[in-house]
């Protein structure tokens, strides 16, 4: 039976409860200031006075968990405005403040999905909380399942890789470069490194993926597993922005004794799960055979 390679408190530093990022379009400047007050403690709340400036903090903050845009704006209709982050954005959430009666276009954005809900003015701030409060609830539904499957179809395909790379390499070096970029491929990483161990020391057989590659022998991640076994997880301590921001170095075991050890970096931070992480625990498991099965050949 495998055991897990990271603690509960581990896991959970890498996928830390944070507030939900939502983005508030209003032209009047105390409408905006409002809705802002009113969503301050609960959320993450990022400001547009236009549909354009909107269009500009997406493009520079990235997906939000629900968007609430005034319809009637001078240079571009809510609406209109929501419509143009439906490509980009599918899972967020929309929510239409309005004044007036622009029913044609408000059954015409809820109808084709581009609206969730849509509030009258003057709304008020318990009914309108209530109503985003739910909408990001959906979202995270939405994100959960679709994270669900990316990781379900990833760690399939890497399995797969795994049992073709333990059946067709004569050599342990033929099966370090696939396996490493393996792992960068299907979860995402900017940065892989594989490298093996013996003796309870790193040896210099290794393979590097990515953007970017440094050395194991001076990693402290890499210090902790040799010295206590346990793989670990490294978030937000680059010193530049071309390191990786997220790091996990985990230790491939098979019986107790440390095989080789799975170095993985990610430019930005927090960009993987802890359920994604129990997933590379889990293909790593099977790396672990892999290597195991193919040292014992090479040895006949």
């Amino acid at each position: 039976m495998s055991t897990p390679l990271f603690s509960a408190a581990k896991l959970n530093k890498a996928n830390p409860n944070q507030k939900p990022k939502i983005l508030v379009v209003d032209d009047e400047q105390d409408n905006l200031d409002l809705l802002y007050r009113t969503f301050r403690k609960e959320f993450v709340v990022f400001r547009a006075d236009s549909g354009f400036k909107a269009l500009e903090i997406l493009a520079q903050e990235g997906e939000m968990a629900a968007i609430i845009s005034d319809q009637r704006m001078p240079e571009m209709k809510g609406t209109e405005f929501l419509r143009l982050t439906v490509s980009d954005f599918p899972d967020t959430m929309r929510i239409v403040l309005t004044g007036y009666t622009d029913i044609t276009d408000l059954i015409d954005a809820i109808n084709s999905g581009q609206v969730h809900k849509y509030i009258t003015k003057p709304w008020e701030p318990d009914q309108l909380k209530s109503v985003v409060v739910e909408a990001t609830q959906n979202y995270d539904l939405l994100k959960q399942r679709s994270e669900e499957l990316s990781r379900s179809q990833a760690q399939n395909a890497l399995l797969s890789t795994i049992v073709k790379i333990a059946q067709e390499s004569e050599q342990l070096a033929d099966c370090m470069l696939p396996l490493a970029n393996a792992f960068l491929q299907n979860f995402g990483a900017d940065a892989v490194i594989l490298q093996l161990v013996e003796h309870g020391s790193l040896i210099d057989m290794q393979a590097i993926c990515g953007d970017y590659s440094r050395d194991l022998v001076g990693s402290p991640l890499v210090k902790e597993i040799l010295a206590s076994g346990e793989s670990q997880v490294c978030l937000d301590q680059a010193e530049t922005e071309q390191s990786c921001k997220t790091k996990i170095a985990i230790a491939i075991k098979f019986r107790g004794e440390i095989l080789g050890i799975l170095s993985m970096g990610w430019l930005c931070s927090n960009p993987i799960s802890s359920s994604n992480i129990a997933a590379i625990q889990q293909c790593v498991d099977e790396v672990a055979i892999a290597l195991t099965c193919i040292r014992f050949y090479v040895k006949l």
